[in-house]
């Protein structure tokens, strides 16, 4: 994994593709995760100390690690006029994700500004701008775009530890716990490989005293929770409570939301509708690559891959375009 600590390393993965002018609910459940993100960050620095059960944090040894703005805005809260605070990692944990809604938007500006300033994240026009809908009413949408060397790097290092034979750190185990509460732990494994993944968890619980402190705290909230069962999910990948709700897609609702981009000519030849579409991508400032063309073409946009399908809409005219649906891992 590059040189980055763990909260911002899981902040370019749950940020990317996220609105940045708008505090969804999606946005809320990434940035509850990236607040846990910052109390194992400072564990793994052992900037906490432990006793038993306790965990306790002193001010004194917050200043000493040369703290960040990012640090500051989660534990400030926690401290009050505290010159210590002492609990165990389940408290921490849940202590630091139920920000108010003032507390969550600092955050969300001092990570997104220290990220920024290192080249690492940027602010650029949406994908669900470029929807005819949103174009045609001039409705603004801008989103986050992570690094694409740095978040390929990230996500990369994750799969390979998880997926190949070896020992895993405890950074990785905690961004495993980390996907698996955000629920985005579907947008970088295969369904085949997410049964992999349901065992590796169940495997490090078992033999990973780390891992079986952390696997067993839940910071999810109702609503969630409602919405996961709301929206049907298979239980397949569940097989365990250490695994369950690693297929939890409510999440990533927001980032996987199909668009449709008309073109302003009408073209008998795909190829030709496509590239037009693409340079409308490339005009809001998306980076676009061809992974592969034919009648349903795939795309790289910025940091994740779509499928192009051509299509059109009824209006009082039929108006030729192509839907850019989200391509999941196989």
């Amino acid at each position: 994994m590059m040189d980055l600590k763990l909260a911002p390393s899981f902040s370019l993965i749950a940020l990317n593709a996220q609105r940045s002018l708008h505090m969804t609910t999606v946005k809320k459940v990434s940035l509850r995760c990236m607040a846990a993100a910052v109390i194992l960050e400072l564990y793994l620095e052992e900037c906490i100390t432990q006793s038993e059960y306790n965990l306790t944090l002193h001010k004194e040894a917050l200043e000493q690690s040369h703290s960040t703005l990012y640090r500051e805005t989660v534990l400030q809260p926690l401290f009050h006029n505290s010159a210590e605070v002492k609990g165990d990692l389940n408290w921490w944990l849940k202590k630091a994700s139920m920000p108010s809604n003032n507390q969550l938007k600092k955050f969300e500006t001092a990570i997104s500004d220290y990220l920024k300033a290192m080249n690492l994240l940027e602010d650029i026009p949406s994908r669900l701008g470029s929807d005819m809908f949103f174009d045609s009413a001039e409705v603004e949408v801008r989103a986050y775009r992570s690094n694409m060397e740095a978040y390929t790097s990230i996500t990369e290092n994750i799969r390979a530890e998880i997926l190949e034979e070896g020992p895993v750190t405890d950074e990785i185990i905690c961004m495993l716990w980390l996907l698996r509460e955000s629920g985005c732990m579907h947008a970088f494994f295969s369904l085949n490989e997410l049964e992999k993944v349901n065992i590796k968890l169940h495997e490090l619980y078992q033999s990973n005293l780390w891992a079986k402190a952390l696997f067993s705290i839940q910071i999810r909230h109702g609503i969630e929770l409602g919405l996961k069962r709301f929206l049907e999910l298979k239980t397949k990948f569940a097989k365990t409570f250490i695994g369950s709700s690693i297929n939890l897609i409510f999440p990533a609702l927001e980032r996987s939301r199909p668009v449709f981009i008309e073109t302003e000519s009408w073209f008998d030849n795909s190829n030709q509708r496509l590239d037009a579409v693409i340079t409308r991508l490339e005009s809001y400032g998306h980076e676009v690559k061809v992974m592969e063309r034919g009648s349903i073409a795939t795309l790289k946009i910025d940091n994740l891959l779509y499928d192009a399908i051509p299509h059109f809409v009824m209006m009082k005219v039929p108006i030729q375009g192509v839907r850019i649906v989200p391509k999941r891992p196989l």
